[in-house]
Formats: C-alpha cells, structure tokens, sequence
C-alpha cells in the first residue's frame, strides 16, 4: 500500500486502485452508526417485554433471541470506528485523535466480546466506549468549522454529561436517573453521538466529493 497527499485528502494506493481516505472514513462512520441504531432497534423489538426504560442496552446481548445480533453488532461498532479512525488520520495527522478513536473502538469490541452476563470485564469496556465515543466527538470538533464544529461538540457534550450521571445511579443515588431510567439514561450516552456519526460520515462524504471535483477542475 502506497500513499500520496492532494490539498485536500490523502490518497490511499492498494494494488493500483485509488481509494479517497476521507471518503472511507466517512463511508465507516456511517455504516457503523446506522447498522448499530438498526440493531439495537430491531433487537428490543424481538424480546417479549423488554423494559426501554430499565433495562441497559447491553441486556440485548444476553437475551437468546438477540445475543448473537447484538454482540455481532457491537463488535463491528469497534472494528470500523478504529479503522474509520485511522483513515481520518490520514487527513489530519494528529496522534492524540486517532488514539481517541481506537480506544473508543476497543471498548465496543470488548463489551461485545464479553456480555453484560461474562462478569465485570464487560462494565469496564462499555464505560471505556461510553467514554471514549462521546470524548472523539469533542476531540473530532477540533478540526472542524461551522455547524458540524457545533454538532460535534453538542452531541459529545450531551453524552459526557449522561455518563455522569449512569455513574451516579449506578452508585446508588438512583434519583440521577430521573423519569428516563437506567436505560434512557444509557440511551442518552449512546444515541446522540451514533447520530453524530452519521452526520459526520455524511460530511467526510460530501468533503470527498467535493474535493475529488476540485482536484479534477484545476486538472
């Protein structure tokens, strides 16, 4: 694999075939987000009497109807963030970033690998997703401008601040939680940067695409 720089974006060479590394990345985060969100949707739907406002999402990976989907799911949440990480990278240069986001991605494959049913293993990788997903869309603003700048900072700030308070109740002061629950708590850690990375992939898209005709148009 060879690698040359435009103005705009990084050009990867694999075996002859050009491929756009903001394209890529913005292709992964996408996929990711939208496969997940799709999931956890279609997997509470397929156990009789599952809770939205009690039950944690990882419970989706303990039920025998769901547990393969789910855990599935979540590790290829882990798997294309880190590598959706890396080719952002490409883009940008910044170590302390891409190690956000391959943190991030090892806690999503770890709480897939090890279910909520597995022991402690499992609270310890979802909080370091937790933590780390909601941290990449405040490190990602950093080379950002304008409203997606906005948008990155809105929906990690949001999720940082449901982290604290599932750290809250779990500890025993169940009133953080407030008329959401356990699980909306943990939904509102999740949901808002899963739609952050959906936009964002659609902005790296757009990006691409524009700088792909630029680079033709000086051409």
């Amino acid at each position: 694999m060879t690698q040359f720089e435009t103005k705009e974006r990084t050009i990867l060479s694999i075996r002859g075939l050009a491929l756009d590394s903001r394209k890529l990345a913005g292709t992964f985060f996408l996929v990711l987000a939208a496969q997940f969100m799709t999931v956890i949707m279609l997997a509470a739907a397929m156990v009789p009497g599952y809770d939205f406002r009690a039950a944690a999402i990882s419970d989706l990976g303990v039920f025998p109807e769901t547990a393969l989907l789910f855990n599935t799911s979540l590790v290829l949440v882990g798997v294309l963030n880190v590598a959706g990480g890396y080719l952002f990278y490409r883009t940008h240069g910044k170590r302390w970033l891409v190690a956000i986001f391959a943190l991030a991605g090892v806690g999503a494959v770890g709480a897939g690998l090890f279910p909520l049913d597995t022991g402690g293993l499992h609270g310890l990788f979802a909080l370091l997703a937790f933590l780390f997903f909601n941290v990449q869309a405040l490190g990602t603003a950093t080379r950002l401008r304008g409203a997606v700048r906005a948008l990155s900072v809105l929906a990690g700030g949001v999720g940082l601040v449901f982290v604290v308070l599932m750290a809250l109740g779990d500890a025993g002061n169940t009133a953080a939680f407030g008329p959401i629950g356990h699980g909306g708590t943990e939904r509102m850690i999740v949901y808002p940067v899963m739609l952050w990375l959906v936009a964002f992939g659609g902005y790296l898209l757009a990006k691409g695409e524009e700088s792909e005709a630029s680079i033709q148009h000086s051409a």
